[in-house]
């Protein structure tokens, strides 16, 4: 890729977000898209190109009223998003589309309208992990953050730390779900998942959206909305089952897609201002400050619970509140593009003075897949 050849010119989540009943899965990605629209000025007509996950891009298209000349319905979990921005700008470069919306929809706490399709389904899956009771993420996850409890030190009160951070974060979004201030002991007293996950320590389940609209860069300036461009991009994938992983302690698919984003960028660790990390658990943006070299091996923990990725911090991390308290409707890796989008734009509740280059990072699965996006607002 080219740094700065596209950028993104249209960015929405739905009008509401939390608890839709009254709207169904597909309701949710066009609510998305119509905003995203409004928000620089586009119609329907104006898009080429669709990519969505967790839905049929065909359906969605349809029922849009897009015939697009290019589509991408790749879904490797909830950074598909992240991989769907990359795909787009490749497809832009390459002239096989214009302008492409990107969108997410998920009533994933009132169920209205929702495809039910097997969660992270694979033929390895079926024969070696559901059969011995590994099922929700909740039981996939604990394998890999007990060894690395034991390998590095890792603690419960790190993960309880990353909580009590994000609900820092989250005070000042007025369209958070949970605001209110919580400490290590309320998340240590909450009730437990399955160890070391309490309740406090795991994702929403909200009902919600997001989309994108992005489009090459010489027609950005065009727009009412200040264009966020996208500087570096990386992608992977390890495997379909937890058990699997070469190292539990570290994500192949993060240090390939990170270490990608990096180098596409030409950009050093240093020149990060604000910097998101999906977590659909606490433990990982612990993974992820590792992984893409922010922190040494056993380290991010301590460097969380110092207050370096607090308000104030020298790396303002998952700035939204994340998923543990902003919005997390299953596919995570929109809000957090939302959240880079707005830190890019100077619009965030919870805006990081002067920051000029924003890495969005997130994982599929159950570290199956990782995506990274670096944006900035300079061209």
């Amino acid at each position: 890729m080219t740094p700065n050849s596209v950028a993104i010119v249209g960015a929405a989540e739905t009008t509401d977000l939390g608890k839709i009943p009254d709207m169904g899965q597909i309701q949710l990605h066009a609510d998305a898209a119509l905003n995203a629209l409004a928000d620089c000025g586009l119609t329907i007509k104006d898009i080429d190109g669709v990519a969505t996950a967790g839905h049929s891009p065909q359906e969605l298209a349809h029922y849009l009223g897009i015939v697009p000349s290019w589509v991408d319905g790749t879904s490797v979990g909830g950074c598909s998003y992240m991989l769907h921005v990359r795909h787009a700008v490749a497809a832009i470069e390459a002239g096989m589309c214009t302008t492409v919306l990107i969108t997410h929809g998920e009533s994933g706490r009132s169920r209205t309208g929702f495809l039910s399709p097997a969660m992270f389904a694979s033929q390895f899956d079926a024969q070696f992990e559901r059969p011995f009771g590994v099922s929700i993420p909740p039981t996939r996850f604990t394998l890999p953050v007990m060894r690395m409890m034991k390998d590095t030190g890792l603690t419960e009160e790190h993960l309880a730390m990353v909580a009590v951070v994000q609900r820092e974060w989250a005070a000042f979004h007025p369209r958070a779900s949970f605001r209110d201030p919580i400490s290590v002991d309320d998340v240590l007293s909450s009730k437990m998942i399955a160890y070391p996950f309490r309740k406090l320590m795991c994702c929403l389940v909200t009902d919600g959206g997001g989309a994108l609209i992005l489009t090459s860069a010489d027609r950005a300036k065009d727009f009412p909305t200040k264009p966020v461009y996208i500087r570096g991009l990386g992608e992977s994938v390890e495997t379909p089952v937890i058990s699997q992983m070469k190292d539990m302690t570290s994500s192949a698919a993060f240090r390939v897609s990170g270490k990608k984003a990096f180098e596409t960028a030409g950009i050093s660790h240093a020149d990060v201002d604000h910097l998101m990390i999906y977590d659909a658990f606490a433990h990982l943006p612990i993974y992820g400050l590792e992984d893409l070299g922010f922190v040494g091996r056993g380290e991010a923990g301590p460097f969380i619970a110092e207050g370096n990725t607090r308000p104030g911090g020298k790396l303002p991390m998952n700035t939204n509140g994340g998923g543990l308290s902003y919005m997390h409707s299953g596919m995570y890796g929109m809000y957090a593009l939302q959240e880079s989008v707005r830190q890019m734009r100077g619009i965030s509740p919870a805006q990081v003075p002067d920051a000029k280059i924003s890495f969005c990072h997130g994982v599929g699965g159950m570290f199956g897949a990782s995506g990274s996006v670096v944006m900035t607002n300079e061209a």
